[in-house]
């Protein structure tokens, strides 16, 4: 889905979908992202869709592993404005908040939110009615 704004210059395109809070919608979320991305003129294998299809990737990753309830769907949606690349994954468990957790020597896990801080120039989470969104945004 793709909008306008009216003017020329203020071309936004915004793509929104549900997917199964599975680890086959998080990687299905990611893989759609890069194709819509390469459909708005940004290229496979650049830095901007490196980032994105990462942050894309642990931002669906966490919904699916932390914000998961049964019967319900995350949300994908990725907004690019002139200047930036928005990207937000909305689920279920307002309760489970993110945060970047110190390095640890030897953990299996816990790095996702590490990763989204030192790769997104901001980041942030909001409450929904049901749930929360928990966004980042690249320099585009």
């Amino acid at each position: 889905m793709s909008a306008s704004s009216g003017s020329p210059q203020a071309l936004a395109h915004t793509f929104t979908q549900r997917f199964t809070a599975t680890r086959r919608g998080a990687r299905l979320a990611r893989q759609l992202a890069l194709v819509e991305l390469h459909d708005w003129g940004i290229p496979d294998r650049t830095g901007l869709s490196e980032d994105a299809g990462l942050l894309v990737a642990e931002l669906a990753a966490n919904a699916v592993a932390h914000g998961r309830v049964p019967g319900r769907d995350f949300e994908l949606r990725i907004t690019l404005l002139p200047g930036a690349l928005r990207i937000e994954v909305s689920d279920a468990r307002r309760e489970r908040r993110p945060l970047v957790r110190p390095h640890e020597y030897g953990a299996e896990s816990g790095y996702g939110m590490r990763i989204i801080d030192a790769v997104a120039a901001d980041w942030g989470v909001r409450d929904r009615v049901i749930g929360k969104t928990v966004w980042a945004e690249l320099r585009a």
